[in-house]
């Protein structure tokens, strides 16, 4: 049975990637294939000469196998926007059924996937459905990510409300300590120990430079 998980976050730029490619190269140790997913992925690198995502590129990176572009990175947009927004750009909608049915194709590949949603949970991905919508779809444990910068004790209460009450499983969560001048850092992480009904997983020290390999996991970190 395909080991998986659904890495989401409190907030765009709080460390989704890094913390998925931290996951990857721990599944690693276990399975043999192991393989990252980015089902929407935002803003590529073409002013660079290349049409992939960064992110995809990292993951892609800290995965053991290598699969189609299709499976991996089903949609890859240009503009760096929400992903409702340059899907309309690019002519395109995205649909959270072909989202779902690629990611099944990947399972039957893989021992291990990772899937690093697009923004935070309740991204915009059509006019209708959202990034809960696709966790739905998927049904896989969800591994949050806080970004810890003033306001994330209230997007991380509001992002665990969401998951709960659609009959998702809150796996674990991360720390990343992406605002050095928060102030009361160690009372806000207490306070999400409390709130949030599981457990932590990793703290992640700030860094400008911060490497997936440098992520060290707590012993309740179980997947």
């Amino acid at each position: 049975m395909t080991v998986g998980c659904f890495v989401t976050g409190t907030d765009t730029g709080v460390g989704k990637t890094l913390v998925s490619c931290a996951l990857l190269l721990r599944l690693r140790e276990r399975h043999a294939r192991v393989v990252g997913m980015k089902p929407v992925a935002a803003g590529t690198l073409s002013a660079a000469g290349g049409d992939d995502n960064e992110d995809v590129l990292a993951l892609r990176a800290a995965s053991s196998m290598r699969v189609a572009a299709e499976l991996d990175n089903p949609c890859c947009l240009a503009l760096p926007l929400s992903p409702h927004l340059a899907a309309r750009e690019a002519g395109q909608r995205i649909e959270v059924g072909m989202l779902a049915a690629r990611y099944r194709q990947l399972a039957a590949l893989a021992d291990a996937v990772v899937v690093e949603g697009a923004g935070g949970f309740h991204v915009p991905l059509n006019e209708v459905e959202t990034g809960a919508d696709l966790a739905v779809a998927l049904g896989l444990p969800v591994l949050l990510v806080v970004g810890l910068r003033l306001g994330c004790l209230n997007h991380a209460l509001l992002t665990q409300e969401a998951l709960l009450t659609r009959g998702l499983t809150l796996t674990g969560w991360i720390a990343n300590r992406i605002d050095p001048a928060m102030q009361a850092q160690e009372d806000n992480i207490a306070t999400l120990r409390a709130r949030l009904k599981a457990p932590l997983w990793a703290d992640i020290p700030h860094s400008p430079h911060a490497l997936a390999q440098h992520v060290r996991w707590l012993p309740e970190a179980t997947l």
